[in-house]
C-alpha cells in the first residue's frame, strides 16, 4: 500500500497534474538543501515532498500553463 494514498493527496490539490508538479518541485528543493518541514522515515526527496503535501505543511503554487520555463 502506498502512503500517502493518491486519494488522500488529491484532497489537497485540484488535479494529478498539480500533484506531480508540486511533488517534483518540492523534491528538487529538498535535494538542493531545503530543510524538510516534517519527520519522515523516507530519504527520498519526492516521497518527503508528498508527505509534506499530504499534511498541508507546504504552500502549493498553481502550475503555470503555457510553456516550459526551465
Amino acid at each position: 500500500m502506498i502512503y500517502p494514498s493518491i486519494d488522500e493527496l488529491l484532497k489537497r490539490v485540484d488535479s494529478k497534474y498539480t500533484l506531480v508538479i508540486a511533488a517534483a518541485k518540492r523534491g528538487r528543493q529538498l535535494r538542493e538543501g531545503a530543510t524538510p518541514v516534517i519527520e519522515c522515515s523516507s530519504r527520498k526527496e519526492v516521497t518527503i515532498g508528498l508527505h509534506e503535501i499530504n499534511e498541508g505543511k507546504i504552500e502549493l503554487e498553481p502550475p503555470s500553463h503555457g510553456g516550459h520555463s526551465g
